[in-house]
């Protein structure tokens, strides 16, 4: 034992950092003759994983004894995390203390396993002790970045201190390229665009890497470049950026085909995004990656009429998940299932499939946005409400606070204030932003934007309860976030009328002459200031009745088409029987043998005069003086030689 660890020993002492092979070949000679001697297992293990053989290290490790197990606890944590078991690398470094190296892998492994939150606090507790390599700095700058990034894109940006890129994040590309995402990720997509400009500047000028490695590089921001482009409605643009073999790249021709201005042969786009070569299981995708390739793969299948296997795929992932929900991709789900029952079609028809739905699925949010979509495209803005107060109140009556998170979200308030504004229903406004304030205003992770816009509307009411409540609100904002604005400002509108000092406050706010300078009272004087009315004004406006002063239209005059015939001619007398039916003119011959008799046993109602000074009518001749009357003779009415008689 004691051998083998000096042979070791003295091999290490001669091997450059670049030996790996040949410290695994010792090691294994070493292990032939000794194969307890944890020295040279330990050697072999790090050697394996110096070499990127991350299976052949946990087999190591699985065929060594507990004492080697215990000793390397670290060196299996990133085993387990580079062959993609991340829950369980993620645990075993949470568990080893007081080890710079745990702190890393489970900030990664966290990284992976999108729990971003956890990920930021280790790398801002990295950062705040002193780094061991020269280069460790500079890696935690780049993974701290990349967390910052994905906090933004999973709606955490609150958990994120740094808004804007610093001096130090223009000097690598790597940096560079995390701030353009953060950038894209809070929807400052022009600002994004710049720092992926400079970020493939800086890896093509980069001199520590190859061109294979460039062109590795480069990859990713090509795909980022190509999605801010398409964003910017830069179409053309989005598909000229070079993205090499994208058919193997699921993200990068994910975007290729979204940045399409339009899908000539949806068919082919459908076999090509379904023959992509699958992701390997080490490169998992991002869930906010893999949803969104799966709602365009779904949109394909509408495309291509696949309208059963839609409503078969995003039934179940609907039935797996709790409804109802906040989560944009259910509801994206939804909003497909939905698409796919009513076949694509709009307006009534789709109405008319999709209410049903809506009746087994009273809680489902994005079915009913849908449906309330629906009615405001088709003008019938009261059923658009009906469906969404219907929504609110099936969400109001559970008891659940997931659900009552779901009633108060910011996006089903704005959606629901937007209706009533449609209508012009003040109270209804004030009285939705009242709930949702008292809902928000105790809670730990209040939305700041909701709770301002609720209390500049609680602000305009003249209940004094409105008002009491408006001023809380802004009282919990300014104590939150003193240096804020839109929060010191509401502060000060709250408490105008009270006791309550705020000139210190006021003295924060922008001057009044600040915002008027510039502007010309006189000359708006002069023209006079329009004055603009709301919805409701205005319709109210358009049905009173019109000023005195104001003289009526004058009608305007039907000019009635020409119903001549084609073949008149004024030279010619008009027929002076041109108003009786053809059957009562003159000119009438019935044809048939029975057409003539009938004809002449009944009354025409014309008069002819014959030579003799008879007149006919009726086909019975008489002359003057003579009086043509009814028999009364004769077999009366309904009796016949004729009628059948019947059977004894």
């Amino acid at each position: 034992m004691a051998g083998g660890a000096e042979s070791l020993s003295t091999l290490l002492q001669r091997a450059s950092i670049d030996d790996h092979d040949e410290i695994l070949k010792a090691c294994n000679a070493l292990l032939k003759q000794s194969k307890k001697d944890l020295s040279a297992q330990h050697a072999k293990l790090v050697a394996l994983l110096k070499l990127d053989r991350y299976e052949d290290a946990l087999k190591v490790l699985e065929g060594a004894g507990r004492d080697l197990v215990d000793q390397v606890q670290l060196e299996k944590s990133y085993a387990l995390y580079k062959t993609g078991q991340l829950s369980e690398a993620a645990s075993i470094a949470k568990a080893i203390t007081d080890e710079r190296g745990a702190r890393h892998v489970e900030a990664q492994a966290s990284y992976r396993l999108e729990d971003f939150e956890r990920s930021a606090v280790l790398y801002r507790e990295l950062v705040k002790t002193h780094a061991t390599l020269d280069s460790e700095e500079n890696d935690l700058r780049i993974n701290g970045a990349a967390t910052d990034a994905q906090l933004e894109w999973s709606k955490q940006g609150h958990l994120v201190p740094k808004k804007k890129p610093a001096r130090e994040d223009l000097e690598a590309f790597e940096t560079a390229y995390n701030a353009a995402c953060a950038s894209i990720a809070r929807g400052e997509l022009a600002q994004g665009a710049v720092l992926l400009k400079r970020s493939q500047d800086l890896c093509n000028a980069s001199s520590d890497l190859s061109e294979e490695e460039k062109a590795a590089e480069l990859l990713p921001i090509q795909v980022q470049q190509c999605y801010v482009l398409s964003r910017l409605g830069n179409l053309e643009g989005a598909e000229a950026v070079a993205i090499p073999d994208a058919s193997t790249i699921a993200i990068a021709y994910n975007n290729s085909i979204s940045a399409s201005r339009t899908i000539e042969n949806p068919y082919l786009a459908h076999r090509s995004i379904h023959d992509a070569t699958p992701i390997p299981h080490t490169d998992k995708l991002f869930t906010i990656q893999s949803d969104q390739i799966k709602e365009n793969q779904l949109i394909l299948d509408l495309l291509v009429s696949k309208f059963g296997g839609v409503i078969k795929s995003t039934s179940r992932t609907l039935a797996d998940k709790p409804s109802p929900t906040t989560s944009s991709h259910i509801n994206n789900i939804s909003v497909l299932n939905a698409a796919a029952h009513a076949q694509m079609r709009l307006g009534s028809f789709g109405i008319k499939h999709m209410l049903p739905l809506l009746e087994k699925r009273p809680l489902d949010v994005g079915l009913a946005l849908v449906v309330v979509q629906l009615y405001i495209l088709t003008n019938n803005h009261g059923s658009a409400v009906t469906i969404m107060e219907s929504l609110l109140k099936h969400l109001e009556a559970s008891t659940s606070s997931d659900v009552q998170d779901v009633r108060f979200a910011p996006g089903l308030v704005a959606a629901a204030v937007s209706l009533y504004k449609l209508q012009g229903r003040k109270t209804q406004i004030t009285a939705e932003y009242a709930k949702a304030a008292s809902y928000w205003r105790h809670k730990s992770k209040a939305p700041n934007a909701l709770l301002q816009a609720a209390g500049v509307a609680l602000l305009e009411s003249n209940k004094p309860e409105d008002q009491e409540l408006a001023r809380e609100i802004f009282d919990t904002l300014h104590e939150q976030d003193p240096p804020s604005k839109p929060a010191a400002a509401g502060y000060v509108a709250a408490h105008a009328f009270s006791s309550k000092p705020v000139a210190n406050e006021a003295k924060t706010l922008t001057s009044l002459s600040h915002f008027i300078a510039g502007i010309d009272v006189t000359a708006l004087e002069a023209s006079g200031v329009p004055q603009v009315k709301s919805t409701a004004d205005a319709a109210l406006a358009a049905s009173r009745k019109r000023a005195l002063d104001e003289k009526p239209k004058p009608a305007k005059k039907r000019v009635r088409k020409s119903r001549l015939p084609k073949d008149y001619d004024p030279s010619k007398p008009a027929d002076p029987e041109r108003w009786l039916p053809l059957r009562e003119r003159s000119s009438y011959r019935p044809k048939g043998k029975k057409g003539k008799q009938r004809a002449a046993g009944l009354t025409q109602g014309g008069v002819e005069k014959g030579g003799d000074g008879t007149t006919t009518a009726g086909g019975g001749a008489s002359k003057a003086g003579e009086v043509v009357g009814k028999s009364t003779g004769g077999a009366p009415p309904g009796k016949g030689k004729n009628k059948k008689k019947p059977k004894k």
